[in-house]
């Protein structure tokens, strides 16, 4: 059986009906990490690309500029066949490169996203990627916008340029926040549920979606369901209307989904934006949400509905459900980007952002 009374030899310490509340982590101030982010991440990418962020920014270009015949180095793939088999000489095509973009950062602030069992939590790896995104936004010249969204409701930030523009966007970003912490209340729901060895799945959704307790984690409750709340395809429907001309498009989510089986309610959302535009996902995990930690029994809770299961996770048939799932939740995510012909950046809690952004910007910047 699973659920068993904690041994002394497992944790230390009495049982509590409800845990004590965390001591709350002190959040930066926008300006704080931006300036933050400017002196450990941008000096270190400068280092890397000498300034040059074209690989960041402009996709494949859609612009054909001429075409002309091939020379020793050019790529293989932008030969024109039809070109050559007029003329007997290999011609390649040759692309304009767009000089202005216009950047969106649609960015998931749910209640999954306040998890983390590493460096930082989900959420703040994803402000990290959006204070630099923007930063060198700035840098060139160009307009960045910014979506965010939450249980407590949806930000945007029209398109703006400068420095100021960059503390802004983390300005309402830090704001939404601060709306979904003081409208959850401080209650949750424990319920004794088990997971199930042989069926390989965990009431009410999938356990993989629930988190483990660390001392970095949000204590906070579930939201009130009255509350106004916008998802991701919300996010992305809202954007879908307001986009006119061609943009670059970040989105920045864990892609939680409670149904490992049927597509998620945000793919057909994420085709039509990327149908028409240049879309990035920008994937935040952390570790633990990918392998079970071998802590012995935990108590485990679902941060959007605040259901708690208690779970034995050094039990080999919960750890061999717990892989099942989360393999189920790789293939679906995996094979809905791939639907949808996204790139991916994929970033870890666990990690620095600067490699990352690194080895994506020569990733796009070897497709030009």
């Amino acid at each position: 059986m699973l659920f068993r009374r904690f041994t002394k030899n497992k944790i230390e310490g009495p049982l509590q009906a409800e845990p004590s509340p965390a001591m709350p982590r002190q959040r930066e101030l926008p300006a704080e990490l931006l300036r933050k982010l400017e002196f450990r991440v941008l000096k270190r990418l400068d280092g890397f690309l000498f300034g040059d962020y074209t690989g960041f920014f402009y996709g494949p270009s859609l612009d054909l500029a001429e075409v002309r015949e091939y020379q020793p180095g050019d790529e293989v793939r932008r030969i024109d066949w039809n070109v050559t088999a007029r003329t007997g000489k290999i011609h390649i095509r040759q692309y304009r490169e767009e000089k202005e973009v216009t950047v969106w950062l649609v960015v998931d602030l749910s209640a999954s996203m306040r998890f983390g069992t590493r460096r930082v939590l989900k959420h703040e790896e994803a402000l990290e990627f959006v204070g630099t995104t923007a930063a060198i936004v700035a840098r060139h010249g160009d307009k960045v916008g910014v979506i965010g969204f939450s249980e407590a409701g949806m930000r945007v930030v029209p398109p703006g340029t400068g420095r100021r523009q960059a503390l802004r966007i983390l300005h309402e970003l830090y704001g939404l926040m601060a709306l979904h912490k003081a409208a959850v209340i401080p209650t949750t729901r424990t319920k004794p549920h088990t997971l199930n060895k042989q069926q390989g799945a965990a009431p009410q959704g999938s356990l993989e979606a629930r988190r483990a307790r660390t001392p970095h984690e949000s204590r906070d409750g579930a939201l009130p369901s009255e509350m106004a709340s916008s998802s991701l395809e919300q996010a992305l429907e809202h954007i879908a209307r307001t986009l006119r001309r061609r943009a670059l498009v970040f989105v920045v989510s864990d892609f939680q989904s409670p149904d490992l089986e049927q597509e998620p309610l945000w793919a057909q959302g994420l085709r039509r934006l990327a149908y028409r535009h240049d879309l990035v996902a920008v994937r935040i995990f952390d570790p633990a949400e990918k392998e079970l930690p071998k802590a012995g029994e935990l108590r485990m809770r679902d941060p959007e509905s605040g259901e708690e299961i208690w779970i034995d996770t050094s039990d080999p048939g919960v750890r061999r459900a717990h892989a099942a799932l989360v393999q189920a939740r790789e293939t679906m995510l995996e094979r809905t980007l791939r639907a949808a012909q996204v790139d991916v950046l994929s970033l870890s809690t666990a990690q620095e952002i600067v490699e990352p952004l690194l080895k994506f910007t020569l990733r796009r910047r070897g497709r030009r």
